[in-house]
């Protein structure tokens, strides 16, 4: 099955002031960033990788114009760049209004030979990570009375797969932390869903991925191919929406696995 036609913006975020995390390169982050700026945002985009991020930002200024975009590098372990991070935000656009909580990391270990810091690395960039962006834009959006925020979690918070056990763990942490910051945003105005993505295509994944294992996903696919980042991306964009305004806690799954 061919992979659908690419969708024109619409204006779904026009002026709004979002920050992706996670944003450079080729992944769902950055599908994420140009989407948004395709449907009228002006964005601020980071990333640990600063030559990458580097590149992203001049290609999307070249295309989108400097004054729509920002950048700022950041790992999302070191609250400090964290906080720096939302506060350059607020500093460059007056507000934010959408927050996309994207950076993770994945990796393959089987759990009787892991060893702690596999662990702790993966938890503490894809759930603890998630945790300190979602503090860092609800304590300016609380101020605001309105925001929105969407986190990117994996199908695999649902469903078990061999060798991932940390990855799981983390990413159905990250659906636990939507769905109870969710309860307690609504209460200042404040919208927190999360995408919950299986299978999208970048150059990364197929470096750290077996072609054997992303065979076998495609294969598990019920429309027998993987999702394009972007398609990913229209979700984000949905929930970031006034199309989605009365969602809120909910974990939206952007997959096919029929297993």
């Amino acid at each position: 099955m061919t992979t659908p036609t690419y969708v024109p913006g619409h204006g779904l975020l026009k002026d709004r002031a979002v920050v992706v995390t996670a944003a450079a390169g080729a992944g769902i982050g950055g599908a994420t960033a140009r989407r948004c700026l395709e449907e009228g945002a002006r964005i601020l985009i980071s990333d640990a990788h600063e030559r990458r991020l580097a590149a992203s930002a001049a290609e999307l200024e070249k295309e989108f114009g400097a004054d729509r975009v920002a950048a700022l590098p950041c790992d999302v372990t070191d609250e400090e760049q964290v906080r720096a991070l939302y506060a350059l935000g607020v500093e460059r656009f007056g507000r934010i209004d959408v927050a996309v909580n994207n950076a993770g990391l994945g990796g393959t270990a089987d759990l009787v030979d892991m060893v702690d810091e596999q662990w702790d690395r993966v938890l503490d960039i894809t759930l603890n990570g998630t945790m300190r962006c979602t503090r860092a834009a609800l304590r300016i959006m609380r101020e605001q009375g309105a925001g929105v925020i969407v986190n990117n979690a994996s199908v695999i918070g649902w469903r078990a797969q061999k060798g991932q056990s940390h990855y799981a763990a983390a990413k159905a942490g990250v659906m636990a932390l939507t769905r109870c910051a969710a309860l307690e945003a609504a209460e200042f105005g404040v919208r927190v869903n999360a995408v919950s993505p299986s299978l999208a295509m970048h150059p990364h994944l197929v470096k750290v991925t077996s072609a054997e294992l992303l065979a076998e996903l495609t294969r598990r696919e019920a429309f027998g191919r993987y999702a394009e980042p972007w398609e990913v991306a229209n979700v984000i964009v949905f929930l970031a929406s006034d199309y989605s305004s009365y969602m809120t806690g909910e974990v939206v799954s952007v997959s096919s696995q029929k297993a």
